[in-house]
């Protein structure tokens, strides 16, 4: 059975960036078998460009990528998200898996490699990130109190009221501990797949939240605007209560 999108209750999606053909094709036959729904990409630049415009639950990455080493990947990766990576090499070094590991991969698998165990890692590494979004029910920087489990919004103790769509979008960039969300996931996950160039949705919805929020478009406490990129969520500091 397929692990959740613990943000959306989707089923969770995989990008394998991979140059070998054939690993990608037996990957893709072996995750979307489990259920995952799964996007490919041949290098280093397209597999960023794909997380960055469609987003991913999971990140399979090679080492060995013909335009850009798995380290360059990863690090670039790491400065705009958090997704779990698992890294695939035919390198078994100790030493380049410490690197890797202290670099933000979340998890080595050495090729050859058994796709039953892969497997287990990749539903470890979602179930972890699912727990980690369970367990930070309440965001309270003394100001800004959101309830995620009662679908509540304080500001200086007062209750309120946001339309749904306003909540998702508030909820959304909270729970993504400062990672910046593109235009088009964010469009997608509100509207629709059929919305993702309907920009001036979103200009609209920020505005009215921000305006909840007594939130500042020039000087922002809490949503950043990366001009034609997307949004962040600037105070990340979210609190278990």
């Amino acid at each position: 059975m397929a692990e959740l999108n613990p943000s959306t209750s989707a089923i969770a999606t995989v990008l394998i960036i991979d140059d070998e053909t054939q690993i990608r094709k037996f990957l893709d036959i072996a995750l979307r078998a489990q259920g995952y729904k799964v996007i490919q990409a041949e290098n280093g630049q397209q597999g960023l460009g794909e997380l960055a415009l469609h987003g991913a639950d999971l990140v399979i990455l090679d080492l060995g990528l013909p335009d850009l080493d798995g380290f360059e990947v990863l690090t670039e990766l790491r400065n705009w998200s958090h997704v779990p990576v698992i890294v695939l090499s035919v390198r078994s070094d100790e030493n380049e898996k410490v690197k890797l590991l202290d670099s933000g991969a979340n998890d080595y698998v050495t090729k050859p490699f058994s796709i039953q165990e892969l497997l287990a890692r990749i539903r470890v590494l979602l179930r972890q990130t699912q727990q980690n979004i369970v367990e930070n029910v309440i965001y309270d920087d003394g100001y800004l109190k959101i309830d995620f489990a009662q679908r509540q919004v304080y500001l200086h103790g007062s209750l309120i009221a946001l339309t749904r769509k306003e909540y998702h979008l508030l909820t959304l960039l909270a729970q993504h501990k400062g990672q910046l969300i593109t235009q088009p996931q964010i469009l997608k996950e509100l509207w629709g797949a059929t919305h993702q160039e309907d920009t001036h949705y979103l200009r609209i919805l920020v505005a009215k939240l921000r305006a909840k929020l007594n939130d500042n478009a020039v000087h922002p406490k809490y949503i950043l605007t990366e001009p034609g990129v997307g949004l962040r969520f600037l105070n990340i500091d979210i609190l278990a209560k």
